[in-house]
């Protein structure tokens, strides 16, 4: 049985498992390309940010464009003159954004890995009440090979179903553990910025001019 019979030969319920096998394809790629650690919370940007807090030369546009790791360290460097608890907080508000949009579609990808299995346990039922209404027709018991047929093919719906469910509970586990991780190295770089500012005696100098606006103010200046 090759590929095209297995789908026909499992009916219609076979329409959904190759919609949410389809789904579950795209959600895994765009995941693995979106949830890259370096993208998101690249080692050293913290140390990075406290060398340029201490020689007064952050740039906010930058770091937020730099990285969702950069956007939570500027969110909070904005309120740096606020006193250390508005920081945190600041620090929390932006991290949580950034966490949810690690998230996202996550929930879809478990909902997948769940159903998956149902619709073809569905199938498979449906399939057999079929093979028993056979049997139980007039001349059902001279039909062996015709409802071994019948089993087989009820059978196909749930084997697509766990083809499915497999590995999307795979990548389900897999990036749920990904968010972890990279929230964790959010943290501790997050962390050792606080921990620069609460020592730091310096003056706080920070700029707010976006990278376009230089070349024009250059041209300006000349």
């Amino acid at each position: 049985m090759d590929m095209m019979d297995a789908l026909i030969a499992g009916g219609w319920l076979m329409i959904p498992l190759l919609g949410c096998s389809l789904l579950a394809t795209v959600i895994i790629i765009e995941r693995l390309w979106t949830l890259r650690a370096k993208r998101i919370a690249p080692y050293g940007l913290g140390q990075e940010v406290c060398s340029l807090v201490a020689r007064g030369q952050v740039n906010l546009y930058w770091l937020e464009g730099h990285s969702p790791l950069g956007g939570v360290l500027a969110a909070g460097l904005r309120n740096a003159r606020l006193g250390h608890e508005q920081v945190r907080a600041r620090l929390q508000e932006a991290a949580t954004a950034v966490i949810h949009d690690m998230e996202r579609f996550l929930s879809p990808l478990g909902t997948i890995a769940a159903i998956t299995p149902l619709i073809g346990l569905l199938g498979t039922v449906v399939g057999m009440i079929e093979v028993f209404a056979v049997i139980v027709s007039a001349d059902g018991a001279g039909r062996t090979a015709e409802l071994a047929g019948g089993i087989s093919r009820a059978l196909v719906t749930t084997a697509a179903g766990l083809t499915v469910a497999i590995p999307a509970l795979m990548f389900h586990r897999y990036f749920q553990r990904r968010v972890e991780d990279i929230t964790v190295r959010m943290e501790e770089q997050a962390g050792q910025v606080v921990e620069f500012l609460a020592h730091y005696r310096g003056e706080l100098g920070f700029s707010e001019q976006r990278e376009a606006e230089r070349p024009s103010a250059e041209a300006r200046g000349s």
